[in-house]
């Protein structure tokens, strides 16, 4: 049982080293300004501006999307009791 961890252990040292011995840089892809004008609708992240607006703005869109869903929910729920209830 003593060689499994002593062999993981080596395989963990291993790797742990070969990772630190890596240095990637990463960049954050800029947009081409004919790809956003091509894309009518759709808004790619502006890399330029703090990650908090980013934040704020992902997160006002989403309650737009909630607030949507919900008015079309409650809109279809009325058009069925509406249709419903000449029946009963």
């Amino acid at each position: 049982m003593h060689d499994w961890k002593s062999e993981l252990d080596a395989l963990v040292a291993e790797t742990m080293a070969f990772a630190k011995s890596l240095k990637v840089e990463i960049e954050r892809p800029r947009p081409h300004p004919k790809e956003v004008d091509e894309r009518v609708g759709l808004s790619l992240p502006d890399y330029g501006a703090s990650e908090r607006d980013e934040i704020r703005k992902r997160v006002e869109c989403f309650k737009a999307h909630q607030e949507r869903f919900m008015r079309e929910r409650e809109e279809y729920a009325d058009s069925l009791l509406r249709r419903i209830r000449p029946i009963t």
